[in-house]
């Protein structure tokens, strides 16, 4: 089946642009389906489809909250914020209320998603029989990566064992038209929560085709996010073979600049013109729909954004191999993507990731260098050389993204380096932290301090069948 997406516009889709080359509608996904909007046809139930996904790209979930906070979990001895909002500031300093409104928007915001997935996998009798089983994956892999985002911010880490009893997340499998106390769940375990992700998402790769688009799940995104949950459960065998099935299906490539590869809003991984298909699932930005928070939070005043919210601090500049070329650049372009102030923020001093510098620039939810560092790291632990072997893994990316030479030796302590400046500040260092039993400015990997509180609102409106952590 050939889908053609003449504009990723999450907001503005219909099924006529999703499954044909149509006109578009508005539509306005929400966690209850109006009666309007009954899903009684191919093309309402495509219609709803494209709203779960418009859900994932809000504001408040991948269009960059869930990154950002992410982040401020992280050490404040490599980055600082300095933001006038309280609601980061409270995650910065680990200390979080439970009445946080970005707390509460994320966790919203993800089991709205969860839930238009869930009402469109229960009216699939009324799809196409040719489209019906990408519908079933597409819808599949947001429930599972919506879960799965959830579980890791507001749960105990699998790493922390006790998988069994530890509260996960409510475990939202079907639909609710209608939004009352009875739609309210307690939260299932950790292991639960963590065995129906894998279900759905690998039922999601066994469904779903790979087309070149990438804001809508596809196979290879379905094995890229099944790599890392795998990966998050030390589970490093699975978490190989999902990566190197990402790799092999051969739909992306890393580009050759590091700097491209944050900087692009073309949509499209089959375009000419795409400064990069690094990006496996990704949340388009445009000037006409799409959220960057990344981009006003990290950014500055001189490209738009606020005044420059987050500092990138010396001491995770320090991590990169500082190293010139003849005319004094640092041959280590991860690095050299770093910038300091620029118009009114000249005289700061301060550094800012380069990542997030432009507001019109895709959101990058997983990349394909990801799954050559994740299968270079199992592949090290298990003594094994599926794909390639790790050494040939980590030059391969130091070879994309930098001009450094090649390592002739790795050992388990430089893989995890190379994975730390090639993902820094894309919202996966707390959790490589807590799979990797470490610990935050002295606090425990497992510490409650870690966790995103369980939304009051949603606590009270439970009448206590939610606990909170």
């Amino acid at each position: 089946m050939k889908i053609n997406y003449k504009n990723i516009l999450l907001a503005l889709a219909t099924s006529a642009t999703l499954w044909s080359c149509g006109n578009k509608l508005n539509i306005e996904p929400e966690q209850s389906i109006r009666e309007e909007i009954a899903l009684n046809s191919d093309e309402n139930v495509k219609r709803a489809l494209s709203g779960a996904y418009n859900e994932l790209s809000e504001e408040y979930f991948y269009g960059g909250v869930v990154q950002l906070l992410s982040e401020l979990l992280t050490s404040t001895s490599e980055i600082r914020w300095e933001g006038t909002f309280n609601q980061p500031r409270e995650v910065y300093n680990k200390n979080m209320l439970a009445t946080n409104s970005f707390i509460t928007s994320l966790w919203l915001q993800g089991y709205d998603a969860i839930n238009i997935a869930n009402n469109v996998l229960s009216a699939l009798e009324v799809v196409n029989e040719a489209d019906r089983e990408v519908v079933e994956g597409r819808a599949l892999f947001v429930r599972g990566i919506a879960h799965f985002e959830l579980v890791r911010l507001f749960a105990k880490p699998y790493s922390s064992g006790n998988t069994n009893s530890n509260p996960g997340v409510p475990l939202k499998l079907t639909a609710t038209r209608e939004i009352n106390e009875e739609s309210y769940l307690p939260r299932a375990s950790v292991e639960e929560v963590y065995q129906q992700i894998i279900s759905d998402l690998t039922t999601a790769e066994s469904k779903l085709e790979n087309n070149g688009e990438f804001a809508y799940g596809q196979k290879t995104a379905a094995a890229a996010m099944l790599s890392r949950v795998y990966l998050q459960m030390e589970n490093y065998a699975e978490a190989r073979d999902a990566a190197n099935r990402a790799i092999t299906y051969d739909q992306f490539a890393v580009g050759n600049s590091y700097a491209r590869t944050f900087n692009s809003g073309k949509v499209n991984s089959t375009d000419p013109d795409a400064a990069t298909s690094d990006g496996i699932f990704q949340m388009p930005v445009s000037a006409q729909d799409g959220a960057n928070v990344m981009h006003t939070y990290w950014s500055i005043t001189a490209y738009g954004a606020r005044a420059g919210d987050v500092v990138v601090l010396p001491a995770h500049l320090a991590l990169y191999d500082q190293s010139l070329d003849a005319n004094g650049a640092y041959l280590d372009h991860r690095l050299a993507l770093f910038y300091r102030g620029e118009g009114n923020d000249i005289g700061t001093g301060d550094w800012r990731s380069g990542k997030w510098r432009f507001l019109n620039s895709n959101l990058s939810i997983v990349r394909l260098s990801e799954m050559y560092l994740t299968r270079a790291e199992c592949n090290f632990r298990l003594g094994t050389s599926v794909g390639a072997t790790a050494l040939a893994d980590i030059n391969y990316i130091r070879g994309r993204h930098t001009a450094l030479p090649n390592l002739t030796t790795i050992d388990l302590n430089r893989i995890l380096l190379e994975r730390k400046l090639e993902l820094a500040h894309e919202g996966q260092g707390i959790h490589d932290i807590k799979r990797l039993k470490g610990s935050v400015d002295g606090t425990a990997f497992d510490d409650r301090a870690l966790l995103l509180p369980i939304p009051q609102r949603e606590i009270d409106a439970s009448n206590g069948v939610l606990v909170q952590n």
